[in-house]
């Protein structure tokens, strides 16, 4: 049963965000039996100091990482696309940052997207399991609220965490109410969904909107949400994550003018596709409300998230590292630089998925998402970085060599699912010697996370392409110590 109407006054923010307008918004609840009722209870609910240590600790080290992601991100062709569109095609309206462009400010939605592009631009960014991309997709919008509120009402840094834990959070149940979800993606880029929801709920969040807006916020994000995997190993792949940031950032704000959108959006209704639009065995259960639950338990705290050591797909990782030991044996078997007269033939059992098997990659886009490419730049460089993915690398003569010899096997044992995948390298040699590698877990991955220390090494690197070291360390401190801020300002500092 409905209950009552009631009328409240809400803050909506100006798109300078610059000062704060009252709006009379009718607010009409949503059945609270409801799946999406509960999302929005949980959204509203959720209390500071259910962030436990090991959920603030992994929360801060995605915020550091997509930092740097998106940072170097920012000197990407992709991202100067996006950037001189955005300033090209819509009127100036200066208020958030944007990446690596100290000065160059945007509206917040905008700022939301270009960013997102940034994070994503050279697939370096974080992965989670089912599949998806979460921190780009809501960090970005974050940042941009975070610039647009005026100086004195600036979210403090453990109000900023909490946003970005529940931006995650949405994601992660989303995707666990189906079991194809579990899979590498065929049909859609799971970001572009999920993504676009947990970029509302974070940003509904933070703009304290009530639960039944946070309802809506969900249900307007669910309308802008969705693109193909024909994109993948394009130019436009990383404008998933930046479309999942801004529309995400748009649902909220439009929840707070007032715009109502559909009440069961999450929810299983015979006849009627609301979520279950993207995913057919979408099976919804409600959340706990964070009132009824003292200790809630975060997806984030049961599983830890996978931080890439360079920027390509996630299964490229099991390649590389499976062809990065084969390439230790190589170097036992000649007396110098690993020749591709040596190999015969190279055979590679990976998990059967279409996108990411690419024989002959003829770009930076398409290298990182092929199989054949990153197993043989590691037997040739015993390891796959930034620099493997310049023209220079990529278009090699003995590179050439080496992808016109592999051979390509799926076995049965072997799913499209980065919780169980594997991957196998096997060289024969000329004179017959067979040498093989395989990787279960590389490291990086959620069961072998990156160490403090690799993950601060990754992001010195990356972000030091565009700042200075003083700038590069002040990030780390702010980061580390992003709780306990009364105001998350020295988080965007770099941009200003």
């Amino acid at each position: 049963m409905l209950s009552k109407v009631k009328r409240t006054v809400r803050p909506v923010y100006s798109m300078r965000g610059l000062h704060k307008s009252a709006l009379d918004v009718m607010e009409h609840s949503a059945p609270e039996e409801t799946v999406t009722a509960s999302f929005g209870r949980f959204i509203q609910g959720v209390q500071n100091h259910q962030l436990s240590s090991t959920l603030l600790h992994r929360s801060k080290r995605m915020v550091l990482d997509s930092i740097g992601v998106g940072i170097l991100g920012s000197t990407t062709d992709v991202f100067q696309l996006a950037l001189k569109h955005c300033q090209h095609m819509y009127a100036p309206d200066n208020v958030s940052s944007v990446y690596g462009r100290r000065g160059t400010r945007l509206s917040p939605t905008l700022a939301a997207f270009v960013n997102g592009v940034a994070a994503h631009s050279m697939d370096f960014d974080d992965t989670w399991h089912p599949a998806t991309h979460p921190s780009g997709a809501v960090l970005p919008a974050l940042m941009a609220i975070s610039d647009m509120l005026p100086k004195g009402s600036k979210p403090s840094g453990l109000d900023f965490l909490v946003a970005f834990n529940i931006g995650i959070e949405i994601q992660g149940r989303l995707m666990r109410f189906s079991r194809e979800a579990h899979n590498i993606p065929k049909r859609f880029h799971p970001p572009s969904v999920v993504g676009t929801m947990g970029s509302a709920a974070a940003c509904a969040r933070l703009l304290a909107l009530e639960r039944t807006q946070c309802s809506h916020a969900l249900a307007i994000a669910a309308s802008l949400s969705g693109a193909p995997m024909a994109n993948a190993a394009t130019q436009s792949k990383p404008f998933h994550i930046g479309n999942a940031a801004r529309l995400g950032l748009e649902a909220a704000l439009l929840a707070s003018r007032g715009l109502e959108a559909s009440p069961q959006v999450l929810d299983a209704i015979p006849g009627v596709a609301g979520f279950s639009a993207f995913y057919e065995d979408y099976v919804p259960q409600p959340l706990i409300s964070p009132e009824e639950e003292k200790y809630h338990t975060f997806l984030l705290e049961e599983q830890d998230i996978a931080f890439k050591r360079f920027p390509a797909h996630l299964g490229m990782h099991w390649v590389a590292d499976a062809a990065a030991s084969v390439h230790k044996m190589l170097m036992g078997v000649g007396s110098g630089p690993m020749a591709p007269g040596m190999v015969q033939d190279i055979l590679l059992k990976v998990p059967r998925s279409k996108y990411i098997n690419r024989p002959f990659p003829d770009s930076e886009h398409q290298a990182r998402h092929s199989f054949q490419f990153n197993a043989c730049s590691a037997l040739l460089d015993g390891e796959v970085t930034v620099q493997s993915f310049s023209p220079s690398a990529l278009h090699r003569p003995e590179l050439s060599d080496l992808l016109g010899r592999v051979r390509v096997e799926h076995p049965h044992d072997n799913p499209a699912n980065f919780d169980l995948m594997y991957a196998e390298v096997q060289v024969t040699l000329v004179g017959g010697d067979v040498l093989k590698g395989r990787c279960d877990t590389f490291y990086g991955h959620w069961r072998n996370p990156l160490t403090n220390e690799s993950l601060k090494r990754k992001f010195r690197n990356n972000a030091g392409a565009v700042l200075s070291e003083e700038e590069v360390e002040h990030l780390i401190e702010t980061v580390d110590d992003l709780e306990r801020l009364g105001d998350c300002t020295p988080l965007l500092c770099h941009m200003l």
